[in-house]
């Protein structure tokens, strides 16, 4: 695949200060002109003032010039008006609005995380202590970005924009609902969903395993319990464990880890999903703001009124 990682998104808030100390509680750190950086990917979210919430921009990387040069090439055959900004390819989706730019960048290396040793019936691989995941005192800080999901109007439209255009491939589908796509060997890295309005439903951050799920949602919802939205479950398309919070602006922010891993290409076959394996396949079932987020009534009126 020429693609190879999502870098980075810009998400337009109405409240930056409040939504910024949320994202420094979430674990990622604060660096200047509204980014914040994760562990292992560097600056990988900017927060910017915008009348609504909503994701402005997601960038992408790539291998070498000539791939951008063919997503070029593709764009045009769509009649997609597309631009070279500061050694990046830039196009608009349409139904969205967002803009994505393709950059060459060098590919993401993640140093390995040593396997935690777990018991199980008639195994002891640790015998005499207890469970690291138990003894961990420092806050959970994300490893990378992981994806980003957004709501569309057209959404044969905007997984075209994504798959013919850009290059993602797809990994999965909710029937009529969604398509999973990558631009690396995560599962999916945007997930497109039908909605009445064009809006960002999560950005999704990786860490180290199921135990940092739970101890990052944790802090947070001890720091404010308003902020749950979803967890403890495990998704089916993706196998990710996830908890979901939700941010002062009504986007919500997911951790995870055991993501599903797709390196030879021809190997995976997409699936399509329905009804709860959709969603999820084992937790408590998602409540309805999270299928309609609540503010979506208010975001279809100022998007009609603009």
């Amino acid at each position: 695949m020429a693609l190879h990682s999502l870098t980075s998104v810009t998400i337009g808030v109405p409240n930056v200060d409040e939504t910024a100390a949320y994202y420094a509680d979430f674990g990622l750190d604060p660096l200047p002109d509204g980014w914040f950086a994760t562990r292992d990917g560097g600056a990988q979210l900017r927060i910017v003032p915008a009348p609504t919430r909503r994701l402005l921009d997601l960038c992408v990387g790539a291998d070498d010039i000539d791939d951008l040069r063919r997503i070029e090439a593709a764009l045009r055959r769509m009649d997609i008006a597309s631009a070279w900004v500061n050694g990046g390819l830039t196009a608009v989706e349409p139904a969205t609005g967002v803009r994505v730019t393709v950059r060459t960048a060098p590919r993401l290396s993640q140093a390995p995380v040593a396997p935690v040793a777990a018991n199980g019936p008639g195994r002891y691989d640790r015998v005499g202590t207890r469970a690291p995941g138990v003894l961990r005192t420092t806050p959970v800080r994300p490893r990378k970005l992981g994806h980003a999901v957004l709501g569309t109007t057209d959404f044969a439209a905007t997984t075209s924009f994504f798959t013919d255009g850009l290059g993602f491939l797809p990994s999965d589908y909710i029937r009529d609902e969604g398509a999973f796509l990558r631009c690396s060997t995560d599962h999916h890295n945007v997930l497109v969903l039908r909605a009445p309005v064009a809006f960002l439903h999560h950005t999704s951050w990786q860490v180290d395993d199921i135990d940092e799920v739970g101890r990052g949602a944790s802090a947070m919802l001890e720091a404010d319990p308003d902020r749950h939205v979803w967890g403890l479950g495990r998704h089916h398309a993706g196998s990710n464990f996830f908890w979901y919070l939700k941010d002062p602006a009504g986007n919500f922010s997911e951790y995870y880890a055991d993501m599903d891993c797709v390196v030879e290409d021809q190997l995976w076959t997409p699936e399509t999903f329905q009804g709860a394996q959709g969603l999820f396949n084992w937790g408590p079932p998602p409540p309805a703001s999270f299928l309609r987020p609540e503010d979506l009534a208010a975001l279809m009126t100022g998007s009609h009124s603009s």
